[in-house]
Order: C-alpha cells, then sequence, then structure tokens
C-alpha cells in the first residue's frame, strides 16, 4: 500500500509539475534581476553568483555584500549559477542553483534555498521540492528495508526528472535535467565491444 501510494504521489507531480518552462520571461530588455533575503546574521558578509559551468574566475563570478538582510544580482549572461555565501561562513544556509533568465528572480537563503519568478525558476523549485520529498521518503525506506518500494519510489522520481526535461526541452533547465538521469549508457567491453544498456534495468537493448 505504502509503495503504491508514494508511487503515484511521484506520478501525480509529475502530471501536475513543469508546465511554463518556455511560457515568455517577464523582461523586454535581456536583465536578469535577483531579489534575495537571507538572515540578518549574515550582513556585511559577501554572497556569490557563480556560474555552474565554466571559469569560476573573478571576470565571471560577481559578488556582492548583504545589507539589512538583503543583496540583488543584475546580469544580462544567460547561464546555469550558483549562489553561495561566503565560503567560511556557509553552514547553515543552502546553495542555491538558479537560472538567469531574463525577469525578475525572487531569492530567499535559509536552511532550505528558493528561488522564484521566471518560468524557468518556477519549474526548478517545483523539480527541488520533488527532489526533497524523494530524497527524504528514499532514506526512510531504506532504513526500514523496504528496498522493493524503494526502487519504485526512485524509479518514479527518475522518470519524473525525464518528463520535466522533455517539457523544458529548448531551455537551460531542460539541458540541465536531461543529463541527470538519461535512459540509456553504453558499455564498454575489454574485447572493445560496445553495447547500449536501459539505465533503468541495466539490460542490454538489443533492437
Amino acid at each position: 500500500m505504502r509503495k503504491t501510494f508514494l508511487f503515484c504521489m511521484a506520478m501525480c507531480l509529475a502530471a501536475t509539475l513543469f508546465s511554463g518552462c518556455n511560457r515568455t520571461a517577464s523582461s523586454n530588455d535581456g536583465t536578469c534581476r535577483i531579489h534575495g533575503s537571507i538572515p540578518a546574521q549574515y550582513n556585511d558578509k559577501r554572497i556569490f553568483l557563480v556560474p555552474l559551468y565554466g571559469p569560476k574566475t573573478a571576470e565571471f563570478v560577481d559578488s556582492i555584500e548583504i545589507k539589512d538582510g538583503k543583496f540583488e544580482f543584475t546580469t544580462d549572461t544567460l547561464m546555469m549559477a550558483q549562489i553561495l555565501v561566503d565560503y567560511h561562513f556557509r553552514l547553515g544556509v543552502q546553495p542555491l542553483l538558479v537560472v538567469t533568465e531574463p525577469g525578475d528572480v525572487q531569492v530567499i537563503i535559509d536552511a532550505v534555498s528558493h528561488a522564484t519568478g521566471t518560468p524557468q525558476n518556477d519549474s526548478l523549485e517545483q523539480w527541488k521540492q520533488a527532489t526533497e520529498i524523494h530524497n527524504t521518503s528514499l532514506v526512510q525506506l531504506r532504513r526500514e528495508g523496504k528496498d522493493q518500494e524503494a526502487d519504485s519510489l526512485h524509479l518514479a522520481y527518475k522518470q519524473l526528472t525525464r518528463h520535466m526535461a522533455e517539457n523544458c526541452k529548448g531551455t537551460l533547465l531542460g539541458d540541465f535535467l536531461s543529463n541527470i538521469y538519461p535512459k540509456t549508457y553504453v558499455r564498454k567491453y575489454p574485447d572493445g565491444r560496445e553495447v547500449t544498456i536501459d539505465a533503468d534495468t541495466n539490460e542490454e537493448i538489443t533492437e
């Protein structure tokens, strides 16, 4: 019964989430404006906007000092990025993945961080919530020795992620998610053979 409930929960999420990835962003000038809040204990610390891919040098990383529990970033570069507090003070706050697409992104940095306000960031936030549900449930099922239920839940989550990647096809978020759980992979053998393997069953695809 519990396995069926968890599986249906994940598939219901897959059916209802991620419908807005490709709708028009809310900025006509190509600028992404990130409006952030963070607990006041981090005042006067620096917070960073760091590209997820590519160089992490000063040329590509933006930073600002936190004032009155607030910070703002503005960029016209479209990228997947992370928002990170100075590494000396990161304990207790969760790094946050964002898409710097045009529009106004509302960000909360805390023990659990959030970003909403633009199409891809809204979908990313929904996927993040689904991921947290999955991770918590999976750990609990493993602890209880319910491996079959855990496997079913994880498979449903993989399908959910793939569903989102397809719905967001042609966007940065779609590209990011499509690389997490590919449907197949290539297995190389010592004799030089290469075969395509189903990533869910680990069985060779013969057709």
